[in-house]
């Protein structure tokens, strides 16, 4: 690694463990059954992550709502990363190649998933997405962990667990399928 590189890379403390692998397990279940009860069911239910922290907590939530229901839930991903409004090209338009998501959304109630709302801006670019593939009926918003600090007027409507963070503290989701382990942590960035 350059020597430019190594000072851009910011150094943070672990400042301590928000939830354990039980702890999320059981966050999940739970947010599973609000799902259920708030959508009347699974009939018309579509569960879309957001990439890459957010599809397999879709899935899991998938799969918990098909237990419940006796039914499959239809669960998608959605990439974001041309829709961020953080790139530094200009006027490039994303591809959306149909099917993307893996289901159609057209008339179906989307709970759209990510792991953590802070900004507000991945879940605006997520939006912008998710309606270039279709017209869902609604879009409601699930995140693992609200920090707090919104940029953008967008809250969640199904959250696991609400955490009062300072400007230098961020969140850290480790999921087993992409991280080998499994966690939240809180850490703080240190100068």
């Amino acid at each position: 690694m350059s020597e430019k590189a190594e000072k851009a890379k910011p150094v943070l403390r672990e400042k301590g463990r928000l939830m354990s692998a039980s702890e999320i397990e059981r966050t999940l279940v739970r947010m599973a059954y609000e799902i259920v009860e708030r959508s009347n069911g699974s009939a018309n239910l579509g569960l879309v992550g957001i990439k890459r922290r957010g599809v397999p907590l879709a899935q899991r939530l998938g799969s918990q709502i098909s237990k419940i229901e006796k039914r499959t839930v239809d669960t998608g991903v959605l990439d974001i990363s041309f829709y961020r409004d953080d790139l530094t090209t200009r006027d490039v338009r994303p591809v959306v190649v149909p099917g993307a998501i893996g289901f159609d959304i057209a008339g179906r109630d989307i709970v759209l998933v990510d792991d953590v709302l802070y900004t507000g801006r991945t879940i605006r670019s997520a939006m912008d997405a998710l309606f270039d593939h279709g017209r869902p009926k609604s879009v409601q918003l699930l995140v693992l962990i609200d920090r707090g600090w919104r940029e953008l007027p967008i809250e969640a409507t199904f959250v696991g667990r609400k955490v009062q963070t300072t400007d230098r503290e961020i969140i850290e989701v480790k999921l087993d399928e992409i991280d080998g382990s499994e966690q939240v942590l809180l850490v703080e960035r240190v100068d």
